[in-house]
């Protein structure tokens, strides 16, 4: 049976079946950032190129892939288990399989190829005359075969008489960066297919479900989904506290002591935050509602505001007379509980 569709790996990559898996490593690499979308803008011939490269690179990093690749070329993912035989181990040479009342000795055959021929030159003498196409159909799933169901691998067979249905092709993963900003206010993303809108408050970990922008079954050729992981990047002044947004604001030994009103940055802009007279140093205060936006509106989350005193630098005249007078008049002693204390 001529091999049709078949995909040389070996020579996408630009190797030889004797190479390395170092040297498939880099030669994916290089491939990989040369006909890179991103670096292609708008090319279609690159971005068909860059999937050959990948498709090529998932079969053979994959020690058992590129040894049934190597042995029966572009049936390599019909057959399942370590020996390459259709259904793994209970398949193995000497074997006979139900074919839906045709037994079969894989001992007897040399590649899979050679078994597909076979079978199919059986099936036409079986029903002579019958005019009817005999084909073999896989994708991404569960296995059939002639009238019956049975596990070969992970993928489904499709002979006359079989299954007619199959399964979507293969999902991936890929990861999108935002800034704070955009992941607070949601942003779109161009990708290959149009824009992508990336919903207001995403977290770093969320994924968004993209249809049919995943890998081709390479049989049945239907598309899988992709999915972007979600990472933000660090901000300068906002961090996450589970749920909630917390930031941390400096204030001076005054405020801390007598109290009084600061502008506290959220991610609306500065509101006027009250500090109450004799607060620690590292306690946090809260503001309502100016955290971070909820799915499917709920509402936002709470900004939790860590106060933290900060002694002045440089001193003018006069306030180091008002320290020094402070000092030499305080009657308040934070250290009197610690003088007991020992081992």
């Amino acid at each position: 049976m001529a091999a049709t569709g078949y995909k040389d790996y070996y020579e996408i990559l630009g190797l030889t079946k004797s190479a390395s898996a170092d040297e498939i490593k880099k030669a994916y690499r290089r491939l990989a950032r040369k006909y890179h979308p991103d670096m292609n803008p708008g090319d279609q011939k690159a971005e068909a190129r860059f999937k050959e490269v990948n498709e090529a690179y998932e079969v053979l990093s994959d020690l058992e892939n590129r040894q049934k690749y190597d042995q029966f070329g572009q049936y390599w993912n019909q057959v399942g288990g370590p020996t390459g035989w259709p259904g793994g181990a209970a398949g193995t040479p000497g074997t006979p399989v139900d074919l839906g009342g045709l037994d079969f000795d894989f001992s007897q055959f040399s590649s899979f190829d050679e078994f597909i021929s076979t079978l199919l030159g059986r099936a036409a003498a079986a029903n002579p005359g019958s005019g009817q196409s005999y084909g073999y159909r896989a994708s991404r799933g569960r296995t059939g075969s002639w009238g019956t169901s049975s596990r070969v691998g992970d993928q489904y067979s499709d002979f006359p008489g079989g299954f007619g249905s199959q399964n979507p092709g293969r999902d991936l993963e890929a990861t999108i960066t935002l800034t704070l900003s955009e992941a607070f206010h949601g942003t779109k993303r161009q990708l290959k297919g149009g824009a992508v809108s990336i919903p207001a408050g995403v977290k770093s970990g969320s994924k968004i479900r993209i249809r049919g922008q995943g890998q081709p079954d390479p049989m049945t050729q239907q598309m899988g989904d992709l999915y972007l992981k979600i990472e933000i990047q660090p901000h300068s002044f906002f961090r996450f506290d589970g749920e909630n947004l917390t930031c941390e604001v400096p204030i001076t030994p005054d405020e801390l002591v007598l109290g009084g009103s600061i502008a506290v940055p959220t991610p609306d802009g500065p509101v006027t935050m009250n500090i109450p007279a004799g607060i620690r140093s590292g306690q946090s205060l809260r503001l309502k509602g100016k955290g971070w936006p909820q799915p499917k509106g709920g509402g936002r989350t709470d900004q939790l505001v860590k106060l933290m005193v900060v002694p002045p630098k440089n001193l003018t005249p006069i306030e180091q007379e008002c320290y020094e007078k402070l000092k030499a008049n305080r009657s308040f002693d934070p250290r009197q509980n610690l003088s007991g204390i020992k081992l």
